[in-house]
C-alpha cells in the first residue's frame, strides 16, 4: 500500500462527534512512553504528523487520522502515565469504552508494547479489557532495532505468554528507526480495508 496522503482530520472526546462516513478505522493503544507518535509518523511515512513529545501523556483526545480518503489511524490516551491523575484517567477510560461498544467500522486495534520489557500489568489489563470486547488485535513490539538478533525470539515469547495471545491475534516485529514491520503492519490494514464505494 502506497500512502498518498494522510491529516489528523477529527479531534473527538464523545460519540456525537466520530466521523459518519463509514470507512474502516484501526484503532493504537499502548502505553503513554511506547512510542505511538513515532509509529504513526513511519506507518504513515511523515516526519511529524503525530507530534512525539518529551512528556509522555500528551495525547488527550481520540485522533482521527484519515488516510488515503480511505480509512482512519485512531491514536487514543496512552495508559500506565503515573502524572495523569485519577478523574482523568477514568474520563479517558469512558472515552476508550464508548469508542469500543458503538464503532461497527474498527477493524482491528494495534496493541504497541515495548519490545525490550516484559509487558506491564497495564498491557495485560488493556489485552484483557479489548478481548472482552472480542476485537483482533495485533501486538505491535516497538524499539526493535534496540534488541540484538539472539534475543529476539526469548523477548518474542516473553509478550505471547505474558498477554497470553489468543489463537487469530499476532504479533508483529517494529521499529519506527529501521521501519522493520512497516510493510507487515500496511499489508493488514489494506487487507482489511472495506471498499465503501
Amino acid at each position: 500500500m502506497k500512502i498518498t496522503s494522510a491529516e489528523l482530520k477529527i479531534i473527538a472526546t464523545r460519540r456525537s462527534q466520530y466521523p459518519t462516513n463509514l470507512l474502516s478505522e484501526f484503532l493504537l493503544v499502548g502505553r503513554s512512553n511506547v512510542g505511538k507518535s513515532s509509529f504513526i509518523n513511519t506507518i504513515l511515512n511523515r516526519k511529524n504528523l503525530a507530534r512525539t513529545s518529551s512528556h509522555p501523556g500528551k495525547t488527550q483526545t481520540l485522533n482521527f487520522y484519515l488516510v488515503n480518503d480511505d480509512f482512519y489511524l485512531i491514536d487514543v490516551p496512552g495508559y500506565g502515565y503515573a502524572e495523569v491523575n485519577k478523574k482523568t484517567k477514568a474520563k479517558f477510560g469512558l472515552m476508550i469504552e464508548e469508542y469500543l461498544e458503538t464503532r461497527q467500522e474498527l477493524k482491528r486495534v494495534f496493541m504497541l508494547v515495548d519490545f525490550r520489557h516484559k509487558p506491564t500489568e497495564d498491557d495485560v489489563l488493556m489485552y484483557n479489557f479489548l478481548k472482552y470486547y472480542n476485537l483482533k488485535v495485533t501486538i505491535v513490539a516497538t524499539k526493535a532495532d534496540k534488541i540484538g538478533t539472539s534475543k529476539r525470539e526469548k523477548c518474542k515469547k516473553q509478550i505471547t505468554d505474558t498477554l497470553d495471545l489468543v489463537v487469530g491475534d499476532d504479533i508483529v516485529i517494529f521499529s519506527s528507526v529501521t521501519k522493520e514491520g512497516r510493510e507487515e503492519i500496511l499489508k493488514k490494514i489494506e487487507d482489511l480495508v472495506v471498499d465503501t464505494i
